[in-house]
């Protein structure tokens, strides 16, 4: 337990020292994007669903920047050209990207069904991770978190290997859903400790871990 306790501490102390920093300034307000975007068009909502699918094993940045040049593109090109601007685009999976978006298209009017219940936000994560093809726990809790629902955690490696520096967690081969809930617990943890959202936690480990602050 002291282990945990002692790794807990450190990284919430760092946090504690941004909170107190211009980083502060930042994750407020990407955090006031993310419940912007909550009450957008669902056309829009999906444009970030795309975007989180093109993350899966894929670079952030890069992602963004997809997501702003294809635009419109999400909802109305077929897969043959979706693919095609993907792959010139630097796309490291445009074939099946582009396939798993234009399948998608057919959730749309479900997705906003889903999203306007009253289900908590575990279960949403549960219904996008099992209902939309490329999305997995990460991306469905990325997707989530980005337009507005905060208390769910977005672990990728960046996440996994802050979390093993410090002694938090052994850093897995493989995430399996198992994994993820135990990765999870730990930042819940970490979360009561700072004061912090599960969702605004995720910003400041991946400064912590990156120096950046994006979506």
């Amino acid at each position: 337990m002291c282990r945990e306790s002692c790794g807990l501490n450190s990284l919430a102390s760092i946090i504690g020292i941004l909170k107190n920093s211009y980083v502060k300034d930042l994750v407020a307000a990407r955090v006031e994007e993310f419940k912007r975007n909550r009450s957008k068009p669902i056309t829009e909502i999906f444009k970030e669903l795309c975007f989180c699918i093109l993350t899966a094993n894929f670079n952030a940045e890069k992602a963004i920047r997809m997501q702003a040049e294809i635009d419109d593109g999400f909802l109305s090109l077929p897969e043959d050209e979706l693919a095609k601007s993907l792959r010139a685009l630097g796309h490291r999976y445009p074939d099946s990207r582009a396939k798993y978006i234009v399948e998608a298209r057919r959730l749309i009017p479900e997705i906003e069904r889903i999203l306007n219940s009253p289900i908590d936000e575990k279960a949403l994560r549960d219904w996008f991770a099992k209902n939309v093809k490329g999305l997995g726990y990460k991306e469905s809790s990325h997707f989530l978190r980005n337009i507005g629902f905060m208390n769910l955690a977005i672990i990728d490696f960046h996440i996994t290997n802050l979390l093993s520096r410090y002694g938090l967690m052994e850093k897995p081969k493989t995430m399996t859903k198992r994994r993820y809930i135990e990765a999870e617990k730990i930042l819940i943890k970490l979360s009561k400790i700072t004061g912090l959202s599960l969702g605004e936690l995720d910003l400041y480990l991946w400064f912590i871990e990156t120096g950046k602050i994006l979506k």
